[in-house]
């Protein structure tokens, strides 16, 4: 549910952007050449310890889809000096939590511990970043865990089902058409040499990042940093080369047909991000562009599509500006009840003509400005939050701290860059179109809920 801001909170976020300067963030390379960030937080007596290695879906070549994401199950299944299952069971016996994911531009493992217990979150991470054992057994038997969630999350989810086919008309040559958990005939023929050369490659730590957020002195981390992870031997690293997107040239439109109990639509737009955009501001625009439609229930999908006219059941949008590699600019939903995806599609459409048509009004604006802004500032209160956004930064090349200025460049937009990037972005010939046709179920029914798009979490 969105929160309900006060008319002088809000008057407070557009107006003192320095009320939310960032917290200072220490930074430090190893000798083997492991990058070290660390941003104290002494609100509570918690540390919280995030591993990032710069690999995902993106990386991997046809044939070995999924293989990043089957490596990740395998990280906790032991290493000479910590049996299988011995990972999670001292974290756990230590009072902390623990868990990892995979997305399109990296792997990250992660602890919640009490502050005083970081060492052994550094002892763990250290000895399974170079000493995984990848027993065939362990392999065989996450292969069949990893094919046996893909039946839960995508085959047997019918969005979702649409989503994995919609990537894969979306994008050409772009890896991002590849989806995280891995086409399952790739599943199903990944071997244990397959996983052995892919840890040896990547799981590094001049590939990798150490994020340290919480109650902790930041020399002591090093200290611990350079005891723990500075003997480890680095890798010789070989890049793949950036798969850009060839240019798009006209729509494309799939229908996917497969039982389900309600139609399914999903509208995406080619679009930059900070990686890839060559105006800076672009990105910032689409950011707002994205509140505009999807920022809770005073949004326009929310006001005109779900109460107004009630053409949709659901309806939302997402946009990624940090991505590693161009982007798609989504809207989806479910037609309202008695009504069609074309209704809705025809809906979805006449909201983005408005917004290349007309500039957004001076008061909209600075309401969703101030909603983007304050849902940034909330998020800051978040140990893991300050974690996850250090680390994606990092990992996807953009550096920490790109977005030191996001509060004043999302206060900086102006309602003709909205209308502009609309104009140029959210046009047919970028437009890829999916639509969910449902197969009676004959008594089938979803069995879990669908994967999220950008992560597969273990």
């Amino acid at each position: 549910m969105a929160k309900i801001l006060n008319p002088l909170l809000l008057l407070c976020l557009l107006n003192a952007p320095s009320a939310f300067t960032a917290v200072p963030v220490h930074e430090f390379t190893l000798g083997n050449g492991l990058k070290v960030l660390v941003r104290e937080d002494h609100r509570a007596p918690v540390v919280v310890s995030q591993v990032w290695y710069k690999v995902g879906s993106s990386y991997e070549p046809s044939g070995l889809t999924g293989i990043s994401h089957l490596l990740e199950h395998l990280m906790f299944k032991g290493t000479p000096n910590v049996p299988g299952g011995e990972f999670s069971r001292q974290i756990a016996a230590n009072g902390g939590d623990e868990n990892a994911f995979t997305s399109h531009d990296y792997t990250a493992y992660f602890q919640t511990l009490e502050k005083e217990r970081l060492e052994l979150s550094f002892r763990l991470e250290a000895d399974r970043m170079r000493h995984l054992l990848l027993k065939p057994e362990d392999v065989s038997k996450e292969a069949q865990v990893v094919a046996e969630e893909r039946r839960l999350r995508t085959d047997d989810q019918p969005d979702a089902l649409t989503q994995e086919q919609f990537l894969a008309t979306a994008y050409i040559t772009s890896p991002y058409r590849h989806p995280i958990i891995g086409w399952m005939q790739d599943i199903q023929a990944i071997n244990p040499d397959d996983l052995r050369r892919w840890y040896q490659q990547w799981y590094a730590p001049n590939n990798a990042t150490l994020v340290v957020v919480g109650d902790v002195d930041p020399a002591k981390v090093r200290e611990l940093a350079e005891k723990h992870f500075g003997p480890l031997a680095p890798s010789v690293l070989t890049l793949p080369r950036a798969a850009a997107e060839i240019p798009q040239q006209g729509e494309r439109r799939i229908v996917v047909k497969t039982p389900a109990e309600v139609p399914y639509l999903t509208l995406g737009y080619k679009a930059p991000t900070l990686k890839t955009a060559t105006e800076a501001w672009e990105p910032y625009a689409l950011a707002v562009l994205d509140g505009i439609l999807d920022g809770g229930t005073s949004a326009r999908f929310s006001r005109n599509l779900i109460r107004g006219s009630q053409v949709a059941a659901a309806a939302g949008t997402n946009y990624n500006l940090t991505a590693r590699l161009e982007e798609l600019f989504v809207l989806a939903g479910n037609p309202a009840p008695g009504r069609t995806t074309a209704d809705l599609e025809k809906a979805l459409r006449a909201e983005v003509a408005r917004l290349r048509e007309e500039l957004v009004s001076t008061e909209e604006l600075a309401r969703v400005i101030a909603q983007v802004v304050a849902a940034d500032v909330y998020r800051q209160d978040s140990m893991f939050y300050q974690g996850m956004r250090l680390g994606t930064l990092e990992t996807v090349g953009l550096g920490w701290n790109k977005l030191d200025d996001y509060v004043q460049r999302i206060q900086a937009v102006t309602p003709e860059q909205v209308r502009d990037v609309a104009r140029k972005y959210l046009t047919d010939d970028r437009l890829t179109v999916a639509i969910l046709e449902p197969l009676p179920l004959d008594g089938r029914r979803p069995k879990a809920p669908a994967a999220a798009l950008d992560h597969a979490v273990r």
